[in-house]
């Protein structure tokens, strides 16, 4: 198979990577996009624009009313967090390693 396209990007530590942008392109996806990775026999890989993802209504919905309200309230729509919830916080994390782009292991339920 002849290549179209060929980029190259860097795994980090994580287990992260970047697509370049001439293979977003390629693919017609951008900032929040899903895309699906397939490896074949002989370990190659293909990645597509990922199809059938169906946006959940009540994020829709509730990301709706939230933009709404923003937009008529904005001198209310963002306040500082009070001062004992900070210390609260504080206080609970204390001596903690926290690094957020570390993936959660075990199962999670919302």
């Amino acid at each position: 198979m002849a290549a179209l396209l060929k980029e190259e990007s860097t795994i980090t530590a994580k287990g992260q990577t970047t697509v370049p942008k001439s293979v977003r392109q390629a693919l017609g996806v951008d900032y929040g996009d899903r895309i699906a990775f397939f490896v074949d026999e002989q370990r190659r890989v293909y990645v597509e624009k990922a199809v059938g993802d169906v946006p959940d209504p009540v994020i829709e919905s509730f990301l709706e009313f939230l933009a709404r309200d923003m937009a008529k309230h904005p001198d209310k729509s963002v306040i500082a967090f009070p001062d004992a919830l900070l210390e609260r916080a504080a206080a609970l994390t204390k001596g903690m390693d926290v690094d957020l782009d570390d993936e959660i292991e075990g199962e999670v339920s919302i």
